[in-house]
Formats: C-alpha cells, structure tokens, sequence
C-alpha cells in the first residue's frame, strides 16, 4: 500500500503454543522456502539495540494505541558485524514500513559513545533524520532485543511467515556486541512468536494455514515485551 510516498506492507502477529508451533511450521516447510539468511533448520539469529526519546514516546504510543507509530534500532544477525543496519519501523495501524541505512562497526561504536555528528555529513536521509532524533529529541539506547527467527518466503505477493523464538532481553548493556551480555527470556511458556507479512495480498494456499479461525490476532511488540522487563530489573 503506498501511503505519503512510502510502501507500507500488512503484518499481523500471532501467540503460538508448541502444538501449534510445531504443525505450523512443518506445513510451511512443505509448502514455502526458507529465506536466505538461515543458516540451519532454526534459522538465524536477529539482535536489535532500540532507541527512544527522554518521554518513552516509542514505549507509551504503542501502549496507548497511538495509530502512527516510530521506532529507531540498530540491528545485527547472527551476533556478527559483517552486516548492521539501523532501521526505522513506521506504522500506520495494520500497515508497517521499513526504511534501513547501512552502518560500519566504526560508525556503530561511535554512536554508542555518543559521537553521532558524523551523521549529518551522510547521504543517507534515514541517517541524518536518526542524528536528529539522537540530537534534539534526546534518543538514547534503551533495550536490546534478541530472538531467533524461522523465516519462510514466497515471492508473489512478498510474503513472509516468521516464526521468532527464545524472544530475550539484553541486561545490563546496551552493547550488541558485549561478550558479557546477559539475555533472559522473556516470556515464561514455550510460545512462539508467528508473523505474518505481505505487500497488497495472501494467496489463498498460505492464507488457509497462517490465519485460520481459531487463531487470535495479538498486538505484540517484541521492544514493549523487552522494555518493561528491562525496566523491572532497573526498578530492583
């Protein structure tokens, strides 16, 4: 869906047992291929450092169901820095879009310690906005998320059907690359984590298996699930 210049795509979230986990992605592996980036049977491994403004903004506009929504992070996979890219996620209800900008390890520890003014002299618009954001609305790093993701594609209708599992947050750092990084899961069942993402349509044969009755729709965010563990061990 176009929208103010921009590609916005449909995503929908998903709570799912182990049972359910389990027959799920066994259909997907039938139906779909896994997408590039697995490395093995489980997937990869996704890391992301978020960013907020000294009033939680990206925090209390999810809670309270702001419609437009902003979120700045710093993403890694694999915990390797061959590929980090800082991203922006924007939604607008149902409808999410993704603007990404490539960062060197030297750039990323820069603007861990708080030296982003290099920023402005990029050509990347997303990098000048995010040094705006760092700069005048008091960004800072304030959760890291860590999860592993079983990823199947399908090329028409771009869609992709995510299973994200062992969903952790970062404590005590906000170094995506700290070798004494402590994670700790943040949801106490066995659940996984199902997302379902297209451009403007879901064939019918993914439809059928990804969305059927008795599934629930949830509004989950991985950064609030994260966040307010995070805050829980900060308040102890």
């Amino acid at each position: 869906m176009p929208f103010q210049g921009r590609k916005f795509r449909n995503e929908y979230k998903y709570y799912l047992h182990l049972h359910e986990y389990i027959a799920l992605r066994h259909q997907m592996s039938q139906l779909l291929k896994m997408d590039d980036y697995s490395i093995d049977g489980e997937g990869y491994g996704i890391r992301s450092l978020y960013f907020d403004g000294a009033q939680d903004h990206s925090l209390y506009d999810k809670n309270n169901g702001v419609f437009k929504r902003d979120k700045y992070r710093i993403r890694i996979y694999n915990g390797s820095d061959g590929r980090i890219t800082l991203e922006r996620k924007s939604k607008y209800g149902d409808f999410v879009c993704k603007d990404g900008a490539t960062l060197t390890r030297e750039e990323y520890d820069s603007i861990l310690s708080g030296e982003s003014d290099f920023l402005q002299s990029k050509d990347s618009p997303l990098l000048k906005e995010f040094h705006t954001a760092l700069i005048h609305r008091a960004f800072r790093p304030v959760v890291i998320v860590d999860y592993t993701r079983e990823a199947y594609v399908y090329e028409f209708g771009n869609v992709r059907i995510t299973f994200d599992k062992r969903l952790s947050a970062g404590i005590g750092t906000y170094d995506l690359f700290d070798d004494n990084l402590v994670l700790e899961e943040v949801l106490m069942d066995p659940v996984t984590i199902m997302e379902v993402k297209y451009d403007s349509f879901l064939p019918e044969f993914i439809r059928s298996v990804v969305q059927p009755a008795g599934f629930v729709r949830s509004a989950i965010s991985k950064y609030v699930i994260c966040r307010e563990l995070n805050n829980k061990h900060f308040k102890e």
